[in-house]
């Protein structure tokens, strides 16, 4: 479990905006405006931006974020591997049959740049922010237990927005709210092993043609 600090910071006015603006203002301002070709910079600046507001809020244990590998919940790993394959796969063979396996069929050595890039550079700065940041500086925002994990789930979604896609949408708030849960009960090598392993596992099947920049559309 998570140890926190005491609360550093108060639930006013100021600490509310920049928590509205981060995780909602922010997501809708980039699904509605950024061309999607810019996602892994705008990941990075958010990234930097993230942890500079963990190391201001004060009373963080940097050390928690490597701290954990003994309480990482195997089964729970197995599971994610198992039902994220088998939604991918009755996913896209209802509505992209020929995305199937695609990348390990025609690009296998893309495969394994995904498998060890993807959780480095998206799975583990998406983490910081969402679990980390979130559960850190604004947990005098939010509400306790099964509420909370349920708000973090629901802007994880949000911030997925930028996709246009319903199917993104569920993934991630399923994923979300097991990450938190994840996160909070095991600590972050949890959390962030969960993620990197759904979104490998997403990419392997075929279900990256969904979380492809490449491939959004905007409804308007």
């Amino acid at each position: 479990m998570v140890e926190y600090a005491p609360d550093t910071l108060k639930p006013g006015f100021w600490l509310k905006a920049e928590f509205a603006a981060l995780y909602i203002g922010a997501p809708l301002l980039i699904a509605l405006f950024m061309p999607a070709y810019l996602l892994f910079e705008a990941l990075a600046i958010f990234s930097v931006a993230g942890l500079l507001l963990l190391w201001l809020s004060g009373g963080f244990r940097w050390r928690s974020l490597v701290v954990g590998w003994g309480r990482i919940p195997w089964l729970q790993v197995l599971g994610i591997t198992l039902a994220t394959l088998i939604s991918g796969y009755v996913i896209l063979s209802l509505n992209q049959p020929e995305a199937l396996f695609a990348i390990p069929r025609y690009r296998p050595e893309l495969l394994l740049l995904i498998w060890v890039f993807y959780p480095l550079l998206s799975a583990l700065p998406q983490e910081l922010i969402f679990r980390v940041l979130f559960f850190h500086r604004y947990r005098s925002l939010l509400p306790q237990g099964n509420a909370g994990h349920a708000l973090n789930a629901a802007l994880f979604s949000f911030a997925h927005l930028m996709y246009w896609s319903w199917i993104v949408c569920i993934f991630t708030l399923v994923g979300g709210w097991i990450f938190a849960r994840a996160y909070q009960r095991q600590g972050f090598p949890s959390a962030w092993l969960l993620h990197a392993v759904a979104g490998n596992v997403l990419f392997a099947v075929g279900m990256g043609y969904y979380f492809y920049s490449g491939n959004v559309v905007r409804p308007f």
